[in-house]
């Protein structure tokens, strides 16, 4: 299989507009998030899928590979939607732009769902977390997953799922990461795809997978990292860092 990993980056990010520039230990974080990705030693190719000339030239001009895309996306997906469409891949891993925790031991277990996957039933997967602080599970900023028992995603929400509605039946909790990894097809059909109500409602982009009837296999990992989605995220990074 030949697979590649893309970094969709926008600049004008709606609760914290030109994160990924930021400084995170003497390098801007879309910088530490693509070098942290193609140390990972994992893929045929590793590129930034951006909109925006200032991220476009910080990669290239860093040594890394960029390409630019349309500015109207509605979300990452649709960003490396349009540059795989005509590349000969089989798998692409979607690495959020904010994420320069990636590690590799949690992209090798997305990987190997594919190369396990001898029948071709198995549409995406990604990663989730599990979660026992009440704040981060009530936290509408923390998209929840609930699976069935094979691990296959089936729903996402940023209200608490399931409602604990009994709080002794000994429910985990787990949070979505935003890594996925597709197989063209899927990455391309949704794509094609208009959004449907349940997407639109959530603002959570892999629920369009499931309106469609698309499988998502859910992958559980110990390793979180920190993803940057507001200032304070960003001062939490940097103390990680040290």
């Amino acid at each position: 299989m030949k697979i590649i990993s893309m970094i969709p980056a926008r600049y004008s990010a709606s609760r914290f507009p030109g994160k990924l520039m930021q400084d995170l230990g003497g390098k801007t974080v879309i910088l530490r998030t693509y070098e942290a990705t193609v140390n990972t030693n994992l893929f045929d190719d590793v590129l930034v899928v951006t909109d925006s000339d200032i991220i476009y030239n910080e990669i290239v001009n860093n040594g890394g590979k960029a390409m630019m895309s349309k500015k109207e996306h509605e979300c990452g997906s649709d960003r490396i939607a349009e540059a795989v469409e005509f590349l000969d891949i089989d798998i692409v891993i979607n690495v959020q732009g904010d994420e320069p925790f990636t590690d590799r031991e949690s992209l090798e277990k997305l990987i190997a769902v594919f190369k396990d996957d001898h029948n071709k039933s198995i549409d995406l997967a990604s990663l989730m977390v599990h979660i026992s602080n009440e704040d981060e599970i009530n936290n509408p900023n923390t998209v929840k997953v609930i699976v069935d028992q094979s691990n296959f995603a089936l729903y996402f929400s940023r209200s608490p799922i399931p409602y604990p509605r009994d709080k002794n039946v000994g429910v985990r909790y787990f949070k979505h990461k935003g890594v996925y990894a597709f197989r063209k097809e899927a990455i391309l059909d949704f794509y094609r795809l208009p959004m449907l109500p349940l997407e639109a409602s959530e603002k959570i982009e892999c629920i369009r997978y499931l309106e469609y009837g698309k499988r998502i296999k859910m992958v559980e990992t110990s390793t979180e990292g920190v993803e940057i989605d507001t200032p304070e995220d960003l001062e939490r990074a940097k103390k990680a860092w040290k």
